[in-house]
């Protein structure tokens, strides 16, 4: 029990030392002077993952058609307002792309940085809504491991970038990853509109490519900062290197069962079996699946008559 005294005596002394080399400027902002709202709602999307099942057990899903337009649409406007005021505030400042320290003034370009960083980090805790739509539509199979792992680990790590390093070389990885979301965003919402619109969207794989590409500059990025010396935080970097590392090796395990393995078919309906296993981009379902979800979803309303609740 010592040990453990000691060890929660040292956690909050460590603590309350990180505090004096924070960030002032996004001390009083919304959801930052404390890092308990970003950990307890972690918590909630925790516990709704295991009661939200249990609860739609015995109920009809949810269609949430006209929901999922708005909201795939909508993070597409968040994503491409982050990634543009990014590029433009980062121009301004004359940021270097190779090697970019943290500028803690308040200089018009520096704050407009942070605050853009900090809607990247708003966006994390809004992805939440991903799975609870799967959850309301009972697609439990399409709520992988990959897609919690990406949600719960972005938002918390986020704000810890934006407690202390909101700006510098963090612009560099949010840039990307909200300039992909917008595409993939953008193609989730046009897939929702309804299957008039698969002929325009095959360039679906591309999604999986390109977000994989992505871990692998955000590794090269930071590799080449601590080599060359860069007066960036080499935590972060160490930190930017690892998390890169573990999704590398988890989409390369998505695209290989989405795109490589030849899928078995089963001998009653023709569907693909992925022994149990759903493969999930990014927190979204591969776009065979939903197509696959939505044709049996549209014959079961047939048969029955009427439609699943809105």
């Amino acid at each position: 029990m010592e040990v453990v005294t000691h060890l929660v005596n040292d956690t909050v002394e460590f603590y309350k030392w990180s505090l004096t080399i924070a960030d002032k400027r996004v001390q009083h902002w919304p959801m930052m002077s404390s890092p308990f709202p970003t950990l307890a709602i972690s918590c909630l999307y925790l516990i709704f993952l295991w009661a939200g099942p249990k609860y739609m057990q015995d109920r009809q899903p949810y269609t949430l058609r006209k929901t999922l337009i708005v909201y795939n649409f909508s993070m597409v406007v968040l994503n491409f307002y982050i990634a543009k005021e990014l590029l433009l505030a980062s121009r301004a400042a004359g940021y270097s792309y190779l090697c970019q320290p943290v500028n803690y003034s308040n200089d018009v370009n520096e704050v407009r940085i942070a605050s853009a960083l900090w809607w990247y980090y708003i966006s994390k805790g809004v992805e939440f809504l991903d799975t609870v739509f799967f959850i309301l539509r009972k697609k439990f199979n399409q709520v992988s491991f990959l897609h919690v792992y990406h949600h719960c680990t972005m938002f918390i790590l986020w704000w810890i970038g934006i407690k202390w390093v909101p700006g510098g070389q963090s612009f560099f990885g949010a840039t990307i990853n909200s300039s992909i979301h917008v595409l993939m965003y953008g193609y989730y919402g046009l897939a929702a509109l309804g299957p008039q619109m698969q002929k325009y969207l095959w360039w679906k794989k591309y999604l999986t490519i390109i977000q994989m590409i992505q871990f692998h500059v955000t590794i090269g990025h930071a590799g080449h900062s601590l080599y060359t010396g860069c007066p960036f935080p080499c935590w972060m970097q160490w930190a930017l290197i690892g998390y890169a590392v573990t999704f590398i090796i988890l989409f390369a395990n998505f695209y290989y069962h989405a795109y490589r393995r030849k899928p078995a078919f089963s001998r009653k309906g023709g569907k693909p079996i992925t022994n149990g296993s759903s493969v999930v981009a990014n927190g979204h379902s591969t776009v065979e699946e939903e197509e696959e979800d939505d044709e049996e979803d549209n014959g079961k309303r047939q048969k029955k008559g009427r439609p699943k609740r809105e």
